[in-house]
């Protein structure tokens, strides 16, 4: 079965065990997607948002015989827990399948897709979509290593992942905290607001 695993943050550049067995294409389907959900190393990350406006997204093939397989192995790498049942998404890409998606992945010649489908996360609360101010009072109260991580995070999301909350950032970049003053470099490396 020829399966393809989408992503839009750290699994394009942390694949860990994830048996990646092609580059990361850059003409993947668009998807919602957001800089919404805190996660365990203090990040803004990316995760699917109903509220966001779909952007392209990459996509990679995986070495794995079945759809089953993939999703464990994409549970396994995102470290989410078998009791968690939204945690990873999946579709068969059969005859029948309709939409955007299966158009995309019949296209591709891909008989399978994985991605990871952790909700947005704010305040300890998931499914919580944060404001852009919200987000963006996150982001400035960090300091010391956690700001610099999450920066971080930001700028190695890949370009294409534009998106109105990490224009919004910029400027938080641009400027570091007293605390972190090793990641104002990074502001050039994201993309320009558009006119």
């Amino acid at each position: 079965m020829k399966i393809a695993c989408l992503g839009w943050g750290s699994l394009i550049w942390k694949t860990g065990d994830l048996p990646v067995a092609s580059q990361w294409h850059h003409d993947g389907p668009a998807v919602p997607i957001e800089f919404v959900r805190v996660s365990d190393g203090g990040e803004l990350s990316t995760a699917i948002c109903l509220n966001a406006s779909p952007v392209p997204v990459l996509w990679a093939w995986l070495n794995t015989a079945s759809l089953e397989s993939a999703c464990r192995a994409l549970r396994l790498r995102e470290a989410i827990p078998e009791s968690r049942a939204d945690g990873i998404g999946m579709m068969a890409v059969t005859e029948s399948a309709v939409g955007p998606l299966a158009e995309w992945a019949r296209a591709k010649g891909i008989e399978g897709v994985v991605w990871t489908g952790l909700p947005a996360c704010m305040a300890g609360i998931e499914g919580r979509i944060p404001t852009l101010e919200e987000a963006r009072r996150y982001l400035q109260q960090l300091s010391g290593e956690t700001r610099e991580h999450a920066f971080r995070y930001i700028e190695q999301v890949p370009a294409q992942i534009d998106t109105p909350y990490r224009r919004a950032f910029a400027d938080l970049i641009a400027v570091p905290s007293a605390s972190s003053a090793r990641v104002a470099p990074a502001a050039a490396s994201l993309p320009a607001q558009p006119d």
